[in-house]
């Protein structure tokens, strides 16, 4: 079954546009997910819009509304929604070129398949993604998606484009609130030494099949004992922390128990003795 696209538009730059389509470029299918479940009967659960006064309600009838203070709304129409509605909600316009190195990696968020939407589309898309893998350079642009206006940052990736969302500046927490209060203080320089050889033992290279999620794999084998009928294993306990004291015992430990060689001190130079100022009698 082919996916469903997120957002359907157009993608501009300048004066040359092509329909496009986003797709979410991650499958979150694979994900172990319960329903609620009554303990008696095991029916599924279902959540009923409810009014504290009227009782339950259908959904139909409902409005929305945007809470001033407390207890008390502004109530919006569909139609009045629609009618602030941005062009970035039917094209993504290119605004600029930037160097991917310059956007912040805690700014990254969602990526997407940007595709051509149409055979129509094809021959401006293509001259749209050349053109960037030629210069090397991230496309921003704006979209509106799930009722929220996103920048985007589009790169070329082999024959197609790939959209990642950004985040905003005001959902982006400066670092500095957290590790300000982090002491200035230089770790030992042989901890330093033995730690870099840890890191040397553990290169390689990224391979995302080697790394799976353990814990929905545990869920799945817990699910299936429990469909059979088997019992429950119990988890492993939580590591304790590395004492300080124990820090330096730790990393030899994690090395194997060798300390990697250090260079010993250089040893300051003896003074020269001064000169006797005594004469030799002479016999």
């Amino acid at each position: 079954m082919a996916p469903r696209p997120t957002w359907q538009g157009h993608l501009r730059l300048s004066l040359v546009t092509c329909p496009v389509a986003l797709y979410t470029a991650t499958n979150p299918g694979g994900e172990v997910r319960f329903n609620l479940l009554h303990p008696k009967t095991h029916n599924r659960i279902k959540m009923v819009a409810t009014d504290p006064d009227l009782g339950p309600v259908e959904r139909s009838d409902l409005v929305k509304g945007y809470e001033v203070e407390k207890d008390r709304y502004v109530i919006v129409t569909p139609e009045e929604i629609d009618s602030v509605r941005l062009e970035s909600t039917r094209t993504i316009d290119i605004e600029r070129f930037v160097d991917v190195a310059d956007i912040d990696r805690l700014y990254w968020d969602n990526p997407y398949f940007l595709v051509p939407d149409g055979k129509l589309a094809v021959e401006a898309y293509s001259v749209i993604r050349d053109a960037m893998a030629g210069a090397k350079r991230i496309a921003l642009g704006r979209v509106v998606m799930h009722t929220r206006e996103r920048l985007l940052a589009i790169e070329p990736r082999g024959k197609g484009l790939v959209a990642w969302s950004l985040r905003s500046f005001d959902e982006v927490r400066d670092p500095a609130d957290l590790f300000d209060d982090i002491p200035a203080k230089k770790a030992d320089a042989s901890m330093i030494a033995i730690a870099r050889k840890i890191i040397e033992q553990q290169d390689g290279s990224f391979e995302p099949k080697a790394f799976r999620d353990r814990y929905e794999d545990a869920l799945r084998d817990l699910i299936k004992r429990k469909e059979k009928g088997g019992k429950t294993k119990v988890t492993a306990a939580p590591p304790e922390d590395t004492n300080v004291v124990d820090l330096m015992e730790a990393l030899r430990k994690s090395l194997g128990g060798k300390a990697p060689a250090t260079k010993p001190p250089a040893k300051k130079a003896a003074p020269k003795k001064a000169a006797s100022s005594r004469t030799t009698k002479a016999s």
